[in-house]
């Protein structure tokens, strides 16, 4: 085994050549996304890499906090604060600045997104070499991952090819010549049949089954609250496979448009309710493909002459056999200003829609009387747009809810003073909610910032047990500093 590099030689290199890499951006959006988001990025993916091996050191943690180029924030990250990112590791998401990357190398005819894939697996293949080696396992997780944006730049048509960088070249060997596989046995082996997807494109890694239509369904009634919506979509599905039985027996269709709008507030589930109808709507034949295109007014409007149309083409060809879902889409038409393209993506959109009208649903969304104003800007939104879905806002029961949903799923637990404190806070915060209420993102929030304080906490214990590691307590939740109680908002 070679020696591992300090802490201050891994923050010189991963520094120097990802400053450098992004002094090559020509794009100024690009230079300036890459800037701001690549070193979070990279320290999720670190987590995501060290939870293919056995167990973390402190080394580890001194690592993790030299992952930050010149200018940026120093993290400050401790053992236990870690050891819970890599134990939570979400999996890998293509992050937003390799696609204002992509897109800018379209525009411009370039191929930096490329030369990322490249610079990104170096950087991951420094951080497997904290114990001074690169496991098998390691490996795979670098492959897997360099490949989900390889292939987003395939798809998206990026000139140049696959990298040459090989891996494998840097995997220790045992005397025998076979490469050391460690990692944890109950993760199995990360091979390109595992690899990660790009997030929204939902494509199926080979020999992997489809989830069925009666999972689907049992996903959608497992969502907290919504009872409303999953009556009107269950309704929309019965009417979908009445459809095609009429069809399979040859008789009339009466027309029908399943391109949808969904209303109502931040953070109550609309996103999470396209991208299962996507699958749904896969299951039961409509959609050849079932992926989720997320889109929001960035994503289809560019800010000068002659490239809207082109952008908006390219989003509409990745959704076809799928939804493209367009979060905040009264964007698109509210803006002041008469050069303003929004109302060139609306048209290209409905032209689209007309297009593959048998292959492609669209879902817009957004704040109830925006959506209204939206649809009615345009006829051609009212004709395509006829069925709405209203999402209410959770009430503070459902909140709690959910915050119990986002400890069970990461490995905390409430203690029964805690528990208590929160049914009292999310009624609270539900009877004094405002135009900038968030319902399940505020409540995200609050998770976050609990599991951080209880960090805090068991920094001070020299060795925390099991149940200290799982337990939040009220003070954790501090809930006087993020629900303010009536009194004290008089």
């Amino acid at each position: 085994m070679s020696h591992p590099m300090t802490p201050a030689a891994v923050h010189k290199q991963y520094d120097e050549g990802m400053t450098a890499f992004r002094r090559q951006l020509s794009d100024p959006g690009a230079r300036v996304a890459f800037g701001r988001e690549a070193d979070g990025f990279m320290r999720e993916c670190a987590c995501g890499l060290w939870r293919t091996d056995r167990g973390l050191t402190p080394l580890h943690v001194e690592y993790f906090n030299a992952i930050y180029a010149k200018g940026n924030p120093v993290p400050t990250a401790l053992y236990w604060e870690l050891a819970a990112s890599v134990e939570g590791y979400p999996g890998f998401t293509l992050p937003g600045f390799f696609r204002r990357m992509v897109q800018a190398d379209l525009e411009r005819g370039k191929s930096q997104s490329r030369r990322f894939v490249d610079t990104f697996t170096l950087m991951l293949l420094l951080f497997a070499a904290v114990d001074g080696k690169v496991s098998e396992a390691e490996a795979g997780f670098v492959n897997s991952c360099a490949s989900s944006l390889s292939s987003y730049c395939d798809h998206a048509g990026v000139a140049g090819g696959q990298s040459n960088l090989d891996v494998s070249e840097f995997v220790a060997r045992r005397t025998d010549g076979s490469p050391i596989k460690t990692g944890r046995p109950e993760d199995g082996p990360i091979s390109p049949a595992s690899a990660p997807q790009p997030q929204n494109e939902a494509a199926q890694a080979p020999g992997q089954s489809q989830p069925t239509l009666d999972e689907l369904l049992a996903q959608l009634d497992g969502l907290c609250g919504l009872e409303k919506v999953k009556k009107d979509v269950k309704g929309l599905i019965n009417l979908v496979k009445v459809r095609k039985l009429r069809q399979a027996a040859e008789l009339p269709i009466p027309p029908m448009s399943l391109h949808l709008v969904f209303m109502g507030n931040p953070g109550t589930g609309k996103t999470t309710v396209a991208r299962l109808l996507a699958k749904i709507y896969h299951a039961i034949g409509v959609l050849s493909r079932g992926q989720l295109i997320e889109v929001d007014r960035s994503g289809l409007v560019a800010g000068f002459v002659g490239q809207t149309a082109l952008k908006a083409q390219e989003v509409i060809e990745k959704a076809i056999g799928g939804v493209l879902f367009i979060d905040e889409a009264y964007a698109l038409t509210n803006q002041d200003s008469p050069n303003d393209f929004g109302q060139e993506a609306v048209e290209v959109l409905l032209k689209g829609m007309e297009d593959h009208r048998n292959h492609l649903i669209v879902i817009v969304a957004g704040y109830t009387d925006l959506m209204t104003d939206f649809i009615r800007s345009n006829p051609g939104l009212e004709s395509r747009f006829n069925k709405y879905i209203h999402f209410e806002d959770y009430d503070g029961g459902q909140l709690a809810d959910i915050f119990r949903s986002m400890c069970q799923a990461n490995g905390y637990r409430l203690e029964a003073e805690a528990d208590s404190a929160v049914v009292e806070a999310f009624q609270t915060m539900y009877a004094h909610r405002d135009e900038n209420f968030g319902n399940a993102r505020d409540v995200r929030n609050i998770f976050e910032a609990s599991v951080a304080r209880q960090a805090n906490r068991l920094a001070a214990i020299d060795t925390p047990s099991k149940e200290d590691l799982m337990s939040l307590t009220i003070a954790d939740l501090d809930l006087e500093e993020e629900v303010p109680s009536e009194k004290n908002e008089s």
